[in-house]
């Protein structure tokens, strides 16, 4: 149970580090390109989506009607389900995405872009500059405070479920790594080209990620003093409710916006179709 414990902690971090890969690659990426991150976002949307309904909500409806009976174990399955859904819900709207950005934007990819090679005397005015690096440092230090605040329970679905199943751990853990780093780039590029500082745009980046661990520390507590087994099949419903939700809410329409629709639709297909096969394997 112990080496479980430390197996699952060991991908919930490796999973939030990718936010600093993602302020690593800003350093050495010439250009972005808006439709490879359109397919990486439908991939791992289209990961979480499948893992959700095919394995996480079916075990925890499963478990809890082991414990309260078929009708009542679906029941309890889907109210957790939704509050799962609620939860970060409530996230969302108490940061919201318009006045934080979480994902890459058109700002910090246009930034990034146009920047690229470009010493800051040859941008502008020196006063154009000094308010241009004012509004970027702040759209990068809410985007990392937002990703922060998402990445906490999505360390606690990587960390219960690799704790329940740790093929099912490994491919949550990797589908959260992928867009992970994109978010890693909506932090990394405006305080890169705000401050000139490319140790601050990577520690930022990197901190963000460390949420992540954080709520691998929680799922740790609610496992380790709490076990029982309808309470695994609680967590593993509210889990899944949670990462649809990101699904649905923050990864296909940030995939839309930056590539063409049948791309985005394209990395769902592939991510099922990669995760399914891979379950139906291993």
């Amino acid at each position: 149970m112990e080496n479980g414990y430390i197996y699952a902690f060991i991908l919930t971090l490796v999973a939030g580090l990718a936010t600093g890969l993602g302020g690593v690659m800003i350093m050495v990426v010439k250009k972005f390109s808006p439709k490879v991150l359109s397919a990486a976002l439908g991939f791992s949307a289209g990961v979480m989506i499948l893992i959700s309904f095919v394995e996480m909500f079916p075990e925890a409806r499963e478990s809890l009607s082991g414990q309260y009976g078929e009708k009542m174990g679906m029941f309890y399955a889907l109210v957790t389900f939704f509050c799962g859904m609620g939860f970060i819900a409530l996230i969302d709207y108490l940061v919201p995405s318009e006045e934080n950005p979480h994902e890459v934007n058109d700002l910090t990819v246009e930034v990034h872009n146009k920047a690229v090679g470009i010493s800051n005397e040859e941008k502008g005015s020196t006063g154009d500059n000094v308010k241009s690096n004012r509004k970027l440092l702040r759209v990068g230090l809410f985007s990392a405070i937002v990703i922060a605040i998402h990445n906490f329970p999505e360390g606690l679905a990587t960390f219960v479920s690799a704790m329940d199943n740790i093929t099912l751990g490994v491919s949550i853990a990797f589908a959260i790594a992928l867009h992970n780093i994109p978010e890693g780039i909506a932090i990394a590029i405006p305080i890169y080209y705000a401050t000139g500082s490319k140790i601050k745009a990577i520690r930022s980046a990197t901190l963000s990620g460390l949420a992540e661990p954080i709520g691998g520390l929680v799922g740790f507590v609610l496992l380790s003093q709490l076990f029982h087994e309808s309470v695994m099949g609680f967590v593993l419903a509210a889990v899944a409710g949670i990462m649809v939700y990101i699904s649905l809410d923050e990864l296909l329409p940030t995939a839309e916006n930056y590539g063409e629709h049948h791309v985005a639709i394209g990395g769902v297909v592939a991510g099922m179709a990669f995760i399914g096969f891979g379950l139906l394997i291993f």
